[in-house]
């Protein structure tokens, strides 16, 4: 898999001990530069910046923000964003919505979808987003879009920025390559990327057809939870994030600038490559995480913990505790709590849960109903829990140390409901019959027996 730039993306030199072509850390105010020379040192905004690069600063949070909250970067250009603008028409943001969108006439009730096959169309990335639920709105920075990407070729002299909303990516097939402003980032199943809304990218194919998970965050930017009192490690570590050191584009080729601002997208002809940032330095920049390396802590005595103890991470409230969105997975783990029922227990949840599998089996759908690729939504105060296949095997199970092993899900999870959108409630891939699995329960209650079944 060549993960390597693509013709005439020039990068900067890497570092001994990273990846190829990242930094490490969370949040870091880092500093990048293709050309050596090109970051102006000890201002942001000389009279003239090296190798007539133009200065043009991004910003992520008001500039009056505390400063543990300020987010923006400056970027050296060869030229400004003003200069790839053009004039904008309105174009057909095809499946693609925005809370608060039209929602489908559903009964409350636990919804699941099967994979929706990868379409035979061109696609590119953009093209194949298709929003499966909305929650909140948009317009006041508040709430998140779920949707499904597919993607059947790369963008060729295409380019997009969201000003709506942060981007979280999940692949669940097929790698992607995001040249970015900031860099390029490489993604396979597994990992994560994410997106700072008004960050200008382009997407390719590297094996083939794609497809996965898409969270459009409304609300605050995503950051790490607090551990409490888990204390200083575990969780996601900040060592394990990623960001693309800097690489440019000089490139002068007719495109097209895609803008979705407003709950709608937009298009211009332009004469060049946007992503011509030569350096830049500051905290607002997109970045990738490996999954896998999500350090999972749990009970080691009795009882489920909460699931928020597998949160990697969360966009926040003007509520203390009250996630916009929590980013959630469930991947490998040891399961030792004694004399417990082990997965998750039936419950009904403010919060609202949209949940998608990469790979592997869900612990708590064992019924063979949920795949990779597939989706779940637990909206609202709905019940829901085990089918009847884990609440048997869970409970029935010789209670040793057991691995779960080879498994990934995960949830965006949100304070607002979720509305389902019209292609949700009518693609062949909405399960008719999941709002019963309850109902294949089996009644054992005997008022007999005090002693447990």
């Amino acid at each position: 898999m060549n993960l390597q730039a693509p013709s005439g993306l020039r990068p900067a030199a890497t570092g001994s001990g990273l990846a190829p072509g990242y930094m490490s850390g969370f949040g870091n105010g880092f500093e990048s530069e293709a050309l050596p020379g090109a970051l102006p040192i000890g201002r942001n905004s000389p009279q003239k910046c090296p190798y007539g690069l133009y200065a043009e600063q991004i910003s992520g949070s008001p500039f009056t923000a505390p400063r543990t909250a300020n987010e923006r970067s400056w970027l050296y250009r060869i030229r400004p964003t003003v200069m790839h603008w053009g004039a904008f028409r309105k174009i057909e943001a095809r499946l693609w919505l925005t809370a608060p969108a039209e929602a489908a006439d559903l009964p409350p009730a636990p919804l699941r979808w099967d994979p929706v096959p990868i379409p035979d169309e061109p696609l590119s990335f953009i093209e194949g987003i298709r929003t499966m639920t909305s929650a909140g709105d948009a317009g006041a920075q508040a709430g998140m879009g779920a949707h499904l990407y597919f993607a059947t070729r790369s963008m060729h002299d295409e380019y997009f920025y969201n000003a709506d909303g942060e981007m979280l990516v999940v692949p669940q097939e097929g790698a992607l390559r995001f040249r970015t402003e900031f860099g390029v980032i490489a993604v396979e199943p597994g990992e994560i990327c994410v997106i700072p809304r008004g960050v200008k990218i382009a997407v390719d194919l590297l094996d083939g057809p794609a497809r996965g998970y898409l969270c459009e965050n409304y609300g605050g930017a995503f950051t790490l939870p607090e551990r409490g009192p888990i204390g200083a490690n575990c969780l996601a570590n900040q060592r394990d994030f990623l960001t693309p050191v800097a690489a440019y584009e000089d490139r002068d080729a007719p495109g097209t600038m895609l803008v979705k601002w407003g709950g709608s997208l937009w298009a211009a002809e332009i004469a060049h490559s946007p992503l011509d940032v030569v350096a830049w330095h500051g905290n607002y920049a997109p970045y990738k995480y490996d999954l896998r390396k999500f350090s999972p802590v749990g009970p080691v005595l009795f009882d489920h913990a909460d699931p928020s103890i597998f949160t990697v991470l969360t966009s926040p409230s003007e509520t203390p505790g009250t996630a916009n969105i929590d980013f959630v997975i469930f991947s490998d783990r040891w399961l030792v709590a004694e004399n417990t029922f082990r997965p998750p227990w039936y419950h009904l949840n403010v919060m609202s849960e949209f949940m998608g599998l990469v790979y592997g089996v869900y612990d708590a759908k064992t019924g063979g109903g949920f795949r990779p690729g597939g989706a779940s939504l637990h909206n609202t105060l709905l019940p829901h829990g085990p089918d009847v296949d884990a609440f048997e095997k869970a409970s029935n199970a010789e209670l040793k140390p057991h691995k779960l092993e080879g498994t990934l899900a995960f949830m965006f999870e949100t304070r607002f409901p979720q509305k389902v959108s019209r292609f949700a409630a009518e693609t062949p891939a909405l399960q008719q019959d999941y709002g019963a699995y309850g109902r294949k329960l089996t009644k054992h209650f005997d008022p007999s027996r005090p002693e447990a079944r």
